[in-house]
């Protein structure tokens, strides 16, 4: 088997970047300090995503805008725009599809496919993996890495070689010699902080020191996982690509960090219906029912807690796992002031999958007919062209939060 995976590069900033070209903005924000960044007046001012002139002022995701003014005052910062990223990433997509059915969407940003199934494109891997980087560059406006490897993790590992707009690959047992044991050990995949500081403890620091390591040597050390790393660090991985109509998905959530400690039941019901209103809808479109609701609550004293409830039937209706939302946040929620809160839903079905009974059927077809009504009039016209009338003069968005990791299948696959 021979993998390709294709990585967006710095998504969240390039598919901004890519917009605001197109809507005539006079920078290419990737040329200059810029980066993605909630608004700290919300209490949101996170760095997301950076260009490539941010991160060579020492400017990292994950750091507050506060602090990265201070190294760079001048530095551009705009809003995450979570439908835009779906829609770049449903476009990547579509690209991917002409060149294979066997596509893994390993996240919003990132796609594995087995370039056996390619037919009708060059035979060379390598020259699939160029076609396919040049054809997003010129019909999307962003680039991408492709890693060319002969499994999934090898693909991937290829694909963080070097970027951004680069291809890779680590398809011999000579190209994982020369090209990947000289790494840091911390770059393989699967490699903490944690498990970086006990590596170090034993003088293992690169790849190559870890894959000459004893294996029994690292199982005592860190049980099964000890044994995954030195497969990972010798190339070895069985697992298989899974097309994405065949993923059962782990899980579906929306979660926001509220501007003011948030104490008002009613409020709280609000912001609850508006984060639940993008979970109904993404679960729609991925075709799923779920049975389980969870809901998380984190404090203004920063302690979280999640309740959940496992029902007797699959939805995908947005008000069915809204009722159900309020009445797990009722329970749960002592008063406290909230700080964030989330709406997650799981264990799924296929819609087509899913028999309705006797009894409810009628119901559920009229909630399924609204709720497609309300999903293509958003789809064509934007989210908020449609919504719900407690939102009406209202300062609250009625669709909260974004995409969410849970939508896809995460790397846990790899060992299917």
């Amino acid at each position: 088997m021979t993998v390709l995976q294709v990585d967006a590069n710095s998504a969240y900033l390039s598919w901004t970047a890519a917009a605001l070209l197109e809507q005539g903005y006079p920078v290419d924000i990737r040329t200059v300090p810029a980066v993605i960044a909630g608004n700290p007046k919300n209490r949101h001012g996170i760095i997301l995503a950076k260009s490539i002139p941010a991160g060579k002022l020492g400017i990292g995701t994950g750091v507050s805008l506060f602090e990265a003014r201070r190294k760079c005052p001048e530095l551009l910062v705009f809003p995450p725009n979570f439908d835009l990223y779906l829609g770049c990433s449903d476009a990547m997509y579509e690209i991917l599809k002409e060149y294979s059915p066997l596509i893994e969407r390993y996240s919003v940003d990132e796609c594995f496919l087995d370039h056996r199934t390619c037919a009708g494109h060059p035979a060379s891997p390598v020259e699939t993996a160029y076609e396919i980087k040049e054809r997003i560059k010129a019909e999307l406006g962003f680039t991408v890495n492709v890693g060319v490897g002969r499994n999934k993790l090898l693909s991937k590992m290829a694909c963080e070689l070097e970027k951004p707009d680069k291809v890779h690959c680590l398809l011999t047992d000579e190209d994982i010699r020369d090209k990947m044991w000289p790494l840091d050990v911390r770059e393989l995949f699967m490699v903490g902080r944690a498990t970086t500081r006990r590596l170090g403890k034993i003088n293992i620091r690169t790849i190559g020191g870890l894959a000459k390591t004893d294996p029994l040597l690292l199982k005592a050390m860190f049980k099964s996982h000890g044994t995954l790393i030195w497969e990972y660090a010798n190339g070895i991985d069985n697992g298989r690509i899974i097309p994405n109509d065949q993923i059962v998905q782990k899980g579906i959530g929306n979660s926001m960090t509220i501007k003011y400690d948030l104490l008002d039941p009613q409020e709280a019901r609000s912001y609850l219906l508006s984060l639940t209103e993008r979970v109904g809808g993404r679960l729609r479109h991925h075709r799923c029912k779920a049975s389980l609701v969870v809901v998380s609550v984190c404090t203004g004293s920063f302690i979280r807690y999640t309740h959940q409830l496992k029902l007797p039937f699959f939805t995908s209706d947005t008000t069915t796992i809204y009722r159900y939302a309020c009445r797990l946040l009722s329970e749960s929620w002592k008063g406290e002031p909230i700080r964030q809160l989330g709406v997650r839903v799981g264990e799924f079905v296929r819609d087509d999958e899913y028999q309705l009974t006797v009894f409810d059927v009628e119901t559920i077809e009229k909630d399924e007919a609204l709720n497609d009504a309300v999903d293509q009039i958003r789809s064509r016209f934007g989210s908020e062209a449609i919504y719900r009338g407690v939102f009406a003069n209202s300062d609250l968005n009625p669709i909260e939060g974004g995409v969410n990791g849970g939508n896809f299948l995460m790397m846990g696959g790899f060992r299917q």
